[in-house]
This record gives C-alpha cells, sequence and structure tokens, in this order.
C-alpha cells in the first residue's frame, strides 16, 4: 500500500511542482497513537525542495489520496505529518492474505546469499557457561532469521582446542587428580561427574596453585631476591619496581599488574604447561593421548548441553586443524610483506597506519596465538563455501579489538571475501551477584541454570494447576519449554550490543515481556480455537462486517508488520526486534481478547474475522518463538 501512495504523490509532486523527486525522500512511519490514522508521511523533508508549507501539501496530498482509487477515507495535519487512514477493507483483505500464507513474513528459502554464522565457539578446558547461553542463542536465532528473510545460511562453530589454556587443564590434571584405590586419576565413568565439568574443575584447580607460586616470587622480590630467575627478568622487573616511586595508587595498581604478570611466566607451572604445549605442537605421543582423551570427555559433555539449549551447526572447525593452515599464511604474508619479524623470531603486522598497533601473530618460540588459528579459520571456511557472501562472528565485545585486526589482516592478504566479515558483538551477562570469573570458579554453568529455571517453571505450573489429562512426559516436556523458554526469551529480548544482568526467578514469571507470559497466550488462543472449530471457519471478504473495534484494528495492523519486522531484525541482527514485536503482538491481543467478544458475537461475519485473527496471531507468535529458538505449548 505504502508503494502505491508513494506513486501517486510523486506523480502529484511532477503535476504541480514540476519536480522528480527520488521516492526515498517520501519518508513513511506509523502513525502514533494519539493521533488519528494508520500511516503518516514527514512533510518537513519535502518543504525545501517543494517551496511549499505544511498545510498546503497535506491538503494537495490528502485530496489527491482520499479521490482516487486507494482505499483511503481521510486525512489530518498533526505537527507536520500528514496522517492517513485507510478503509477498512485494507485490514480485511491483509487478514485474509495473511490467512492463506503458510509462511508469512518470510522470503523463499535460498534466495538470497549465502551467510555463514559462527556461535559458541567455546574452549575445551571448561564447560559452557551463562555467558555461552547467550552466545548460542544470539547466534542461533540471528541464523534463523536470516534463512526466515531469504538467506542460505550455513550454522558453525570453531572449537577451540587447542592451546596454553587447554593445556592448564591437562596438567593440572596429571599433577593434582587424586587416584582412587584402582590406582586410577578422576574421569567422567569414574566419578560420574560430566566431563566438561571434570576437565573445568582442573581448569580453576590449575590457576589456585598457579596464584600461591606467583605470590611466592612476588615476596621474593619485593623483599629483593631475584636468584636462580634470568638476568633480563630481573632488569624488568626492577626497572617496573623503580618506577613505582612517586607514582598514584592507579599508575602503581597498573605497575603491580605488570609485575604480576611477569612473576606467573616464572612459576614452574606456567613453565611446564608452556612446555606442555611445545610438545604437543611436536605430536608428542604421551601429550597428544593425553589431549584427545581429555577433549574426548568435554565433546560428549557439550554434545548434552547443547541439546538442551535447542541449538545446532551445519559445520564444525577444530583450532587443532585450521591453526597450521593460519602458520602457513604467516609465512606467505612474512614473504609478501604483510608482516615482519622480532629478534626473538616473533612475527608481527603493523597496523599504526591503520590507526590500531603492532599485533602479535606468531610466537618466537613458533607456537600459534589466538589471531593465527582465525586467520586459517577464515581462509579454510573460504574454501569450504566459495559461494559465501558474508561471515557473521558471534563474539563478546571484549574481542572488539581482536576483530578489527583479524579482518584488517585478512584485508592485506589480499582476501576479497574480507570485505564481507562482520563481528556481531554482544554485551556481557551478569547475575545480579555481579561478574563472573571462570579462572576462579565463580562462573555460572549453562548446565545448573538451565536446571534451575526449568526446576522453578515446574514448581509454578504444578501451583497453578490446569495440567488436568496430561501424562508424566507431557508435563515434563512442558516444563522444560517453560523454564528454557523463558530463560532464552530473557536473554534475547535485551538488544545485543548491550550488557544486561539476568535474573533467573524474573526469567519464567507469567506477567511481563517474558517468553512464558508470550507461550501461555498461545495456549490460551489454542484453547479458544479448539472450542470454536476454528479449522473449519474461512474469512469471505464479500460478507458484511461490523465496524471494527480499536481492539481488532490495532491487532491487524501488528500482525500486517510482521514481514518488515523479519527484515530489520536480519539486517540489524538482532533477535530483540522480533522478542519485543510478539511482546506486543501479545499485549494487543489480549487487550483485544478481554474487551471484544469472540464466542458470543452475533453477526456471523465479524464471528468469522474474530476467529481467523485469533488463528493468525497464534500463527505468527509460534512463528516468532521458533526464530527465537522457543517452542510453544498446547496446554499450559
Amino acid at each position: 500500500m505504502e508503494n502505491k501512495i508513494k506513486g501517486l504523490l510523486l506523480e502529484v509532486i511532477k503535476a504541480n511542482f514540476n519536480i522528480e523527486l527520488p521516492i526515498k525522500q517520501l519518508v513513511f512511519q506509523k502513525t502514533k497513537k494519539e493521533f488519528e490514522g494508520d500511516v503518516s508521511i514527514m512533510l518537513f523533508p519535502l518543504l525545501k525542495a517543494l517551496q511549499s508549507t505544511p498545510d498546503h501539501l497535506a491538503t494537495l496530498f490528502g485530496e489527491a489520496l482520499v479521490q482516487s482509487n486507494l482505499p483511503i477515507t481521510s486525512y489530518n495535519l498533526v505537527n507536520g505529518f500528514l496522517n492517513i487512514v485507510y478503509n477498512e477493507t485494507v485490514w480485511i483483505n491483509g487478514l485474509l492474505e495473511i490467512s492463506e500464507t503458510p509462511n508469512y513474513g518470510c522470503t523463499a528459502s535460498n534466495s538470497k546469499p549465502m551467510i555463514l554464522v559462527e556461535y559458541s565457539s567455546p574452549n575445551t578446558n571448561k564447560p559452557l557457561h551463562l555467558g555461552h547461553l547467550r552466545n548460542n542463542f544470539i547466534g542461533y536465532s540471528v541464523a534463523e532469521i536470516l534463512k526466515a528473510y531469504g538467506h542460505e545460511v550455513v550454522k558453525m562453530q570453531i572449537i577451540n582446542d587447542r592451546g596454553i589454556h587447554i593445556c592448564k587443564s591437562m596438567l593440572a590434571w596429571e599433577r593434582f587428580s587424586p587416584e582412587n584405590e584402582k590406582g586410577e586419576r578422576e574421569t567422567p565413568q569414574n566419578t560420574g561427574i560430566k566431563g566438561d565439568s571434570l576437565v573445568g574443575k582442573y581448569y580453576v584447580e590449575f590457576d589456585k596453585h598457579l596464584t600461591l607460586q606467583y605470590k611466592d616470587i612476588l615476596q621474593e622480590w619485593e623483599a629483593g631476591v631475584y636468584t636462580d630467575y634470568p638476568n633480563a627478568v630481573v632488569d624488568e622487573v626492577q626497572k617496573l619496581q623503580n618506577a613505582r616511586e612517586g607514582k598514584s595508587e592507579d599508575t602503581q595498581a597498573t605497575i603491580n599488574g605488570k609485575i604480576r604478570e611477569i612473576a606467573k611466566n616464572q612459576t614452574d607451572l606456567m613453565l611446564e604447561v608452556k612446555e606442555m604445549l611445545v610438545k604437543w605442537e611436536a605430536r608428542d605421543p604421551q601429550t597428544y593421548l593425553l589431549w584427545t582423551t581429555m577433549n574426548g570427555w568435554v565433546y560428549k559433555g557439550f554434545e548434552q548441553t547443547y541439546k538442551r539449549m535447542g541449538v545446532d551447526f551445519d559445520k564444525l572447525y577444530y583450532e587443532s586443524d585450521t591453526y597450521l593452515l593460519g602458520k602457513d599464511s604467516v609465512q606467505l604474508g612474512l614473504k609478501s610483506g604483510v608482516f615482519f619479524t622480532k629478534e626473538d623470531g616473533s612475527v608481527w603486522v603493523d597496523l599504526t597506519a591503520n590507526g590500531l598497533d603492532e599485533k602479535l601473530v606468531l610466537r618466537g618460540d613458533g607456537t600459534s596465538v589466538y589471531i593465527t588459528q582465525d586467520i586459517g579459520t577464515a581462509i579454510d571456511r573460504s574454501k569450504d563455501f566459495p559461494a559465501m557472501n558474508g561471515m557473521i562472528y558471534t563474539v563478546g565485545n571484549e574481542q572488539d579489538y581482536h576483530f578489527k585486526v583479524l579482518f584488517l589482516i585478512l584485508k592485506k592478504l589480499g582476501f576479497a571475501w574480507a570485505q564481507n566479515l562482520h563481528h556481531l558483538s554482544y554485551g556481557m551477562v551478569d547475575l545480579p551477584s555481579g561478574r563472573m570469573k571462570s579462572r576462579e570458579g565463580t562462573v555460572v554453568d549453562a548446565d545448573d541454570l538451565m536446571q534451575e529455571v526449568v526446576d522453578a517453571a515446574t514448581a509454578i505450573a504444578q501451583e497453578r494447576g490446569h495440567l488436568e489429562g496430561m501424562s508424566k512426559a507431557e508435563k515434563t516436556e512442558l516444563y522444560e519449554q517453560i523454564g528454557i523458554g523463558g530463560l532464552k526469551y530473557y536473554l534475547l529480548k535485551v538488544d545485543p550490543k548491550k550488557r544486561m544482568t539476568f535474573n533467573p526467578e524474573e526469567s519464567i514469571d507469567l506477567q511481563g515481556n517474558t517468553g512464558p507470559f508470550i507461550q501461555y497466550t498461545y495456549a490460551r488462543i489454542q484453547s479458544l480455537l479448539a472450542k470454536n472449530n476454528a479449522a473449519q471457519v474461512k474469512l469471505d471478504v464479500n460478507q458484511s462486517f461490523q465496524t471494527l473495534t480499536l481492539e481488532e484494528k490495532e491487532v491487524l495492523k501488528q500482525l500486517q508488520d510482521f514481514p518488515s519486522i523479519i527484515e530489520q531484525a536480519a539486517k540489524e541482527l538482532n533477535p530483540g526486534t522480533i522478542a519485543n514485536y510478539v511482546y506486543e503482538l501479545v499485549k494487543l491481543f489480549n487487550t483485544f481478547y478481554q474487551n471484544v467478544p469472540v464466542a458470543l458475537e452475533e453477526n456471523v461475519a465479524s464471528k468469522q474475522l474474530r476467529i481467523v485473527m485469533c488463528a493468525e496471531v497464534a500463527k505468527v507468535v509460534k512463528l516468532s518463538l521458533k526464530l527465537l529458538g522457543i517452542g510453544v505449548p498446547q496446554k499450559m
């Protein structure tokens, strides 16, 4: 309808002002609720070009629209906005079109270019936590939204299965795992502990012992004892210690942090773990066996967690494979002058001309860093999916700088597709108690949190009742839908760019902007439809309807916005757009349901329209929640 209106107005402008304006200069928006109208045209952007006044343009445009064949009944001018009122046939015919379109709002599958969407990308040294939940839910939902918008989508993850952090868990397990009466160290099999949780336990254990060791070193250095440490280390430490004198507390704290990092690297544990990484890259048999064994434990644990999350992947990449390709690319970059070597043999890239700084891409001992692996992974993906038109990295905003560097390096290496890389940067998730820290063991595991919200949903559902006739399996499925659905919705309704605080109790509330509130409305509609034999009801636009109520019209307007909402969410990569749209739809529906009769309506045509409208609201709610990865219950 808007395109038809724009076309007519451009003709009016040409006829009255002899000016041809671009169609984008006609700006439309929904009319504010306090004013009469369905769509509003901003007149201010046109005044200068047309040398006219708002009153003159409003009269000129309004009369032309009312006298046209378009279904427009009236117009009014408010504060420079021309508000247009549609004939009711627009909303009734729109409802008919929605009811006849099974995948309403969606674009034809694979009608747009291929996009790769990366999410999750965990380390194999600890279980998935609350931050991973937001990551997975955002990445999965964005992928589903892009598919609904017509893109061919490949969902993938890079599993960070190598490096210093992985070796920390491995070394700690070797050094600190107790033996049972059979002489066996702890395993998932003999402890019953989920594999990723067991490995994570030793990651925390490593940090505890590391802290004890480096604190001893710091005490020695503060006492002026530097025995057995390399001269270069002693010189650097003494230089930093001297630099603290006379400085502010903040500056001293920064310097102390640098000394602390040097101390960590002089501990026996860090020296051993670095040696273990070198052995791993040399494929030392014993080290490699330990690595494959412990990673195997983690993968089985991840698999269980992903299943409960309701997320999946089309393609998996492993850092242990791609880092080698990254190292090869570094060597090629050295030859072409993209990278340079320092005295210690380490390889760097100079990005100062791009407003950044120098970035390490290969250590002096030849081992890789994160950026090395990411270079290799990106190149590997471009070979696996040559038709890709873009790649989206769903990673927290603490890695903003990392991705600026990665994208610049890939461009400097000459890859044309590097122009289409995007970092979907999202804010961290805090708990009411504060920030999580995985090394200190203060992280909330994803498994524990999912179980907590499902347990809470179970208690609420059992307290409310209304579960008569449901089998035990059906009840269990319902509790899972409510709990996990509430968790997902709570983490997705906030714009990904914003940092947020997660409150488990709020996520499963049956009132307000929550997943369970939306699910409950869907279940209520299902009950209404069943009682009114909705499957047999068809909408006949040629019948005589009562005048649409305000409540009906608001619901119909919201339904017709759905295609543009999917488009907006896809372009902005923001599942929150879908979440808040469906919440608004449900609120409008509930207002309608409370104020307008459906089953008791005596006018046959109006009753049919309302039943069909209820069915289409349910359809759009179900599809909206599906795009968020959330299921809907038939009864609740």
